[in-house]
């Protein structure tokens, strides 16, 4: 429902495909619409027009191109175009209609005013953006649940290979135990070093690497499988010496005092540990965001009704997918509990770090 400063807005919402979306878009009239709406296949992400009708009911008096990741509580304005406040309280109502978490709003062409008069915030900008992906210099943000989220620095893993990295050291810098500052990509090569086991971050590994760069940080492992994890991929010979690396990682955490919880780590629990600001490197796999069962951490820092909100340092610039998408990410509490649960056993893995 609408709050009680908003006026319910009509809109017309359909899908957004290249063969057919020319024409409704020239029902926009002299409005231009952005040459990227077209530049990328966004169809793994729902793309959809938010529209609004004129007075003659016939042409339309302003369009936002809308998308998604799958299984997430967001929408993302990628433009609006034509009477532009219009357009967005829209879409903000198409969010409440579906009670999602949240409403995001790339700043290609949305400037601050406009932003800031429909309710939106400012994201921080990235201190880097993901390899590979453009995404704007700018984004916004509108939280439709009470009180917003505490935002930590948005930082896009540099390499394929370094998310559990970089997910320790955002983590670590929320926490006020890492300045922003040297958040840069010889600390994320650094501790994926330190972490990896060549190529991918394991969990007791990168617990363990964690520990060692912050003495003083409290940190258990949590991985409910006592067998080698993230190997099924790799050829025999390969799977070998990489299972001793990580027995020895197993035995490196009993020396420092990391602790390795082999129970199953729930979602109650990790709301839980965020309760006690706490940070939850959590991992996952892509299949259901992005459409490739690939294992990737990310962080879990906030809570909002339904939802966890994570931040995922990589974007897939072939799908439209930004920084944007990747910051503040709420992710439904059934959806993350399927992601991270991984094959072949359905096993979980995690780290969490306390304060100081």
């Amino acid at each position: 429902m609408p709050s009680q400063q908003e006026t319910p807005v009509k809109s017309i919402v359909v899908p957004f495909e290249p063969d057919t979306s020319p024409a409704l878009l020239r029902r926009l009239g002299h409005h231009e619409v952005p040459e990227r709406w077209h530049t990328v296949d966004r169809s793994a992400h729902a793309p959809h027009l938010v529209a609004v009708p004129g007075d003659d009911g016939e042409d339309w008096a302003a369009a936002a191109l809308v998308t998604a990741r799958p299984h997430t509580a967001y929408l993302k304005i990628v433009d609006a175009v034509g009477d532009v406040p219009a357009a967005v309280a829209a879409v903000v109502a198409h969010a409440r209609s579906r009670r999602l978490a949240q409403v995001k709003w790339e700043g290609w062409t949305a400037n601050p005013e406009d932003a800031a008069a429909a309710g939106f915030a400012p994201l921080g900008p990235p201190l880097t953006q993901p390899e590979g992906a453009a995404g704007p210099a700018a984004g916004y943000v509108r939280w439709l649940s009470d009180g917003p989220v505490a935002e930590p620095p948005y930082y896009g893993q540099t390499t394929h290979f370094t998310c559990g990295a970089v997910t320790a050291l955002v983590a670590q810098a929320h926490a006020g135990t890492l300045p922003w500052e040297a958040l840069d990509r010889r600390a994320e090569l650094t501790l994926w070093r330190d972490a990896t086991n060549f190529l991918a971050c394991e969990p007791v590994g990168l617990g363990v690497a964690v520990r060692r760069t912050w003495p003083s940080s409290s940190v258990t492992v949590h991985l409910d499988t006592d067998r080698p994890v993230l190997l099924d991929h790799l050829a025999e010979n390969e799977q070998e010496w990489r299972a001793l690396l990580q027995r020895t990682s197993r035995t490196d955490a009993e020396r420092i005092g990391v602790p390795i919880d082999a129970g199953h780590l729930s979602m109650t629990a990790i709301r839980d540990a965020i309760g006690r600001r706490e940070h939850v490197l959590l991992l996952l796999s892509l299949a259901g965001m992005q459409g490739f069962d690939v294992p990737h951490w990310v962080l879990c820092h906030g809570v909002v009704p339904g939802a966890v909100v994570v931040e995922d340092p990589w974007a897939n610039a072939a799908t439209g997918d930004t920084w944007v998408d990747a910051h503040l990410l709420p992710v439904p509490d059934p959806s993350l509990d399927t992601m991270s649960a991984l094959s072949p056993d359905r096993f979980r893995g995690a780290v969490t770090i306390g304060r100081p």
